[in-house]
């Protein structure tokens, strides 16, 4: 589903999209893009954040709470505030306009690759621990001292990765390629993914003792020591 209340470029960008199989339904207004949503959930929503009837944020705030539909953020705004914003309420990437519609659609088909299933490389089953932190690959659910977290797809490949690389920094650069599957894309994205991670793993997440930052280089995943 394309949101956005700029008809012809709704236009443009589900062309580009149907080049590449898709079929897209376009909307101009929130309200009833969330009501479409809730009727038939689509796979993947690129959805604008200046939107009459409900903002961008609210839809996908709405969104989240439902779904694990992945969302890109395409917005006229560029200013790293609203970018956060966007990640915050569990956008997986954002777009300022103007952009390339052909990016656009990589991007799109990347995501929807890897929440079909077609990311990491993970075993059919398989545990991996860490003092009262685990995860069960086969299950794809992560518990700590015994409580299931709630998480998104990409704070989940984000944690598998880092824990099954524990000791070794790696730059945001590096986490975008090797997590999102990425070479270009906004690499705030994965400071805001290791923010919310933080605070569902971590008993103090300003003082973080399994994703430590590296400073000058990145983020480093940290065992507890036995």
């Amino acid at each position: 589903m394309v949101v956005d209340d700029d008809a012809t470029l709704a236009d443009v960008v589900a062309r580009y999209l149907a080049r590449d199989g898709h079929r897209v339904e376009c909307v101009h207004d929130g309200c009833e893009a969330f009501r479409r949503i809730t009727v038939e959930p689509p796979d993947l929503v690129v959805l604008d954040l200046m939107l009459p009837g409900m903002d961008g944020l609210e839809v996908c705030r709405r969104l989240r709470r439902q779904w694990p539909i992945p969302v890109v953020m395409l917005t006229a705004l560029g200013e790293e505030t609203d970018r956060v914003a966007g990640f915050e309420t569990g956008a997986d990437d954002y777009v300022s306009k103007p952009f390339s519609p052909r990016e656009l659609a990589l991007r799109v088909k990347s995501i929807l690759r890897r929440a079909r299933g077609g990311g990491l490389p993970e075993p059919p089953s398989g545990i991996l621990r860490d003092g009262d932190l685990v995860i069960d690959l086969g299950a794809h659910e992560v518990s700590l001292a015994g409580t299931f977290l709630s998480l998104t797809s990409r704070e989940y490949d984000l944690l598998v990765f880092l824990m099954r690389h524990p000791r070794q920094a790696f730059t945001r650069e590096q986490l975008l390629a090797q997590v999102w599957g990425w070479t270009f894309g906004d690499t705030s994205t994965v400071t805001v993914h290791i923010r919310r991670l933080r605070e569902k793993t971590e008993p103090q997440s300003a003082l973080p003792r399994r994703i430590v930052t590296v400073w000058g280089v990145g983020y480093r995943y940290e065992p507890e020591q036995s």
